[in-house]
């Protein structure tokens, strides 16, 4: 088990004396609601309350809509930590733990259309809908050569509304909407692998290594995966660092 916090870890992760974390609701895997009081709950929500009763101060819960806000709000430092999406656009700006879990990538296309494979996607005339800031956005941003990458706050609205050729998004999000969208349809397998990690702003080197001990501990326990099971997600717990 982790040993407990120093003061000075405390004093890292949770300067103000509450653990504010960033929960991006855009990402279903990760966060839902109560369907009775539309709290926000799942494995980062776990994940944040285990680590505010290790540290011993309250838990301030940040429900953000978005993975690029997120990623602002840990930046800024207006939050202490955040889960996101391991990017080296996003690295150089705040400091990462281990991934907890894995996810994917994939595409869905209109029902008519002639792509078949995630790499017929890359094509001219080829539009493809995303969330902006997301982790696949700034993965397709730097991979596509060839199609056009158009970003959203709501990307399925955004394909549907114009016509697009494509949408991208994580599997779990875009297996439902194709499920309920007849003009659409799944790719088979997957654009990318997405590293989902805990992270803090930069400059707290006494916390990230606390973090990053938990993270390992999270991992190792059997918590990530009781709490996505709880959550009733479908989700590959990461492998242990090292």
């Amino acid at each position: 088990m982790t040993s407990p916090p120093s003061a000075d870890v405390v004093k890292s992760l949770a300067p103000a004396g509450r653990l504010r974390a960033a929960i991006n609701i855009g990402n279903p895997v990760l966060v839902q609601r109560d369907t009775v009081t539309g709290a926000p709950t799942g494995v980062t929500v776990d994940l944040a309350r285990e680590l505010s009763t290790r540290l011993g101060v309250p838990l301030e819960l940040v429900v953000i809509d978005g993975a690029g806000k997120s990623f602002d709000a840990v930046k800024s430092a207006a939050c202490d930590v955040g889960f996101l999406a391991v990017e080296p656009a996003r690295a150089a700006e705040v400091d990462f733990t281990a991934p907890y879990v894995i996810i994917e990538g994939v595409y869905a296309v209109r029902a008519d259309a002639p792509i078949r494979s995630n790499d017929d996607v890359d094509r001219a005339g080829v539009r493809v809908a995303v969330n902006k800031g997301a982790a696949y956005d700034l993965f397709l941003t730097r991979s596509l050569k060839n199609a056009t990458l158009v970003r959203a706050e709501e990307s399925f609205d955004q394909f549907l509304r114009e016509g697009f050729e494509a949408v991208a998004g994580v599997k779990q999000a875009v297996v439902r909407f194709v499920a309920a969208s007849p003009v659409a349809r799944l790719l088979p397998g997957r654009f990318m692998e997405i590293r989902q990690a805990m992270c803090l702003p930069k400059g707290r080197e006494t916390g990230a290594a606390y973090l990053s001990a938990f993270i390992e501990e999270m991992k190792v326990s059997g918590f990530v995966a009781k709490a996505i099971a709880r959550a009733g997600q479908e989700a590959t717990v990461a492998p242990a660092a090292g």
